[in-house]
């Protein structure tokens, strides 16, 4: 890596940090009282997904641990936000689904967190927004595709 691509690098990731910083602050204010953003996101996703997932599957797309997602899961059950039971096939897995009141709790953090994002869009305008999204959507699918520290590596074909 050149002196210039190392700047570069340590700039953009300062930036990238920097905003997921401030956004999760300004957004976790944002969100009705008791709900996190991990909460808010598994939600989302159920919601957006209006499928039944393992718990495997959600840490699997949230890139945590099972432990981490296990919890997040048990605070939502406790709201009743979600649904786990057995999963009929495999009686050793569970399966999550969000509940109407899950649903519900989803739509009304969206509604608070509208006008705030709303806020961002308009100071920075929507033409720029929609001009750098293509970007971090590209820069997350090429993270999302780099491999995990401590994972395994692929046995080379023969």
């Amino acid at each position: 890596m050149t002196a210039e691509t190392e700047n570069l690098a340590v700039a953009l990731f300062s930036e990238v940090f920097m905003a997921d910083q401030l956004a999760r602050n300004l957004i976790g204010r944002a969100l009705p009282k008791g709900m996190e953003i991990s909460h808010f996101a598994v939600l989302n996703h159920l919601a957006h997904v209006n499928a039944e997932r393992t718990p495997a599957q959600l840490a699997e797309a949230f890139h945590v641990t099972r432990g981490a997602m296990s919890n997040t899961l048990a605070k939502l059950e406790r709201a009743g936000y979600v649904h786990i039971f057995p999963d009929w096939d495999d009686a050793r897995r569970k399966q999550v689904t969000i509940s109407p009141a899950g649903r519900a709790a989803r739509d009304a953090a969206v509604a608070s967190m509208a006008p705030v994002v709303a806020d961002v869009i308009r100071a920075l305008g929507p033409e720029k927004v929609r001009s750098v999204l293509p970007v971090l959507r590209e820069l997350r699918a090429r993270l999302d595709d780099t491999p995990k520290p401590g994972a395994r590596k692929a046995a080379p074909r023969v």
